[in-house]
């Protein structure tokens, strides 16, 4: 069942943070989905998006995928911070914040793609307390 919300305009705090974004098109192509798939991905919230550029198209952070797709760790670690409280927007800005106590170097989703799901799933789960 879709669980879709509304997409928000990004922020300029999140364009600087997110230092690539594919948009439906280029994911579509990139994966070798059609659009209606990718739409899918969007709408089941296997990665979130917002709003970007001069246009307001919806764009994906690249970061949100790895060579197979959707990255793995990603959908559960959302749903752990909307669960949370956070809107996608804020969703979106605390998985690019770098972080320097987090066990690599980076931001949460770096940490995501290096393996690290249990600890930023455990900070997550504490944005709720």
């Amino acid at each position: 069942m879709s669980t879709s919300r509304p997409i928000e305009h990004a922020s300029d705090d999140l364009l600087r943070l997110v230092p690539e974004w594919w948009y439906v098109p280029d994911i579509a192509e990139r994966l070798g989905l059609s659009l209606s798939q990718v739409r899918r991905i969007l709408d089941d919230r296997d990665v979130l998006a917002a709003r970007v550029g001069e246009n307001k198209a919806v764009g994906v952070p690249a970061a949100f995928f790895d060579d197979e797709g959707p990255l793995p760790a990603l959908k559960g670690t959302c749903t752990v911070l909307a669960d949370a409280g956070l809107s996608d927007a804020e969703i979106l800005e605390w998985l690019f914040t770098p972080d320097g106590s987090l066990p690599a170097p980076g931001a949460p989703i770096d940490n995501l793609h290096a393996g690290f799901k249990t600890e930023i799933r455990r900070r997550a789960m504490e944005l709720a307390l």
